[in-house]
């Protein structure tokens, strides 16, 4: 439930606003930003949003065995794979969507995982905005 809500937050309000997002952005406080777009995040956290959603529902509804086993261990799978490899695989489904047509690109910047991308006139030492780091 703690995870629905929290990808809840995310999705509609953003990652300022989320209790977890808050205390992670305090953690990370003296580390500079490392910007990504975000679109292709809001819609990784759109699935972990449905993935979690559906598991409240399962698991309040009293179904027990594989099916929240599964469930849960593709949230956890998708999580390690995020934090250990700095794989987004909610990143790279929107990046497949947008090549195909069927999302729309950000059209101020694209900053895409593993530096796939890159954002026009940004040069080596500045952040998106074009201020030199603080």
């Amino acid at each position: 439930m703690l995870f629905a809500i929290e990808f809840g937050i995310r999705v509609t309000a953003g990652l300022k606003y989320s209790p977890m997002g808050v205390i992670g952005l305090w953690m990370v406080r003296r580390w500079p930003p490392e910007w990504a777009s975000a679109k292709p995040k809001r819609f990784a956290w759109s699935m972990a949003l449905a993935l979690s959603g559906a598991m409240v529902l399962i698991t309040n509804s009293g179904i027990r065995g594989y099916l929240p086993r599964t469930v849960c261990l593709i949230c956890l799978a998708l999580m390690w794979m995020e934090s250990v490899l700095g794989l987004c695989v909610g990143c790279e489904i929107h990046a497949f969507l947008v090549r195909r047509g069927w999302a729309k690109k950000d059209p101020d910047f694209e900053i895409c995982a593993h530096g796939a991308c890159e954002i026009p006139g940004l040069r080596a030492g500045t952040t998106w905005a074009g201020a030199p780091p603080s």
